[in-house]
């Protein structure tokens, strides 16, 4: 495999017997494709948060921007809320 680097790491006595169970039983054929696809995962994963949090920061901007709240405290919001949702459940 060209542009491999090796690297030494450190599992848990679980987490290794994980990654040799898992070569054993022939899903992967190595400890490092296992590593490799814990990695993408792990990507994937990390990707997905970032756009939850841009998404999120959007929303924050927009909500921001749209001006004054209709209600003036927490216990009126709470309050709508609970209305709501007694409307809800009839």
């Amino acid at each position: 495999m060209a542009g491999v680097e090796k690297l030494s790491i450190a599992l848990t006595h679980e987490m290794a017997d994980e990654v040799r169970a898992a070569v054993d039983s022939g899903d992967y054929a190595s400890s490092s494709e296992v590593i490799r696809e814990a990695l993408r995962d792990w990507r994937r994963k990390r990707a997905l948060q970032d756009q939850e949090i841009r998404e999120l920061r959007g929303l924050w901007h927009e909500g921001l921007e749209s001006g004054e709240g209709r209600y003036e405290s927490l216990d009126e919001i709470k309050q709508a809320a609970r209305k709501r949702q007694a409307e809800n459940a009839q």
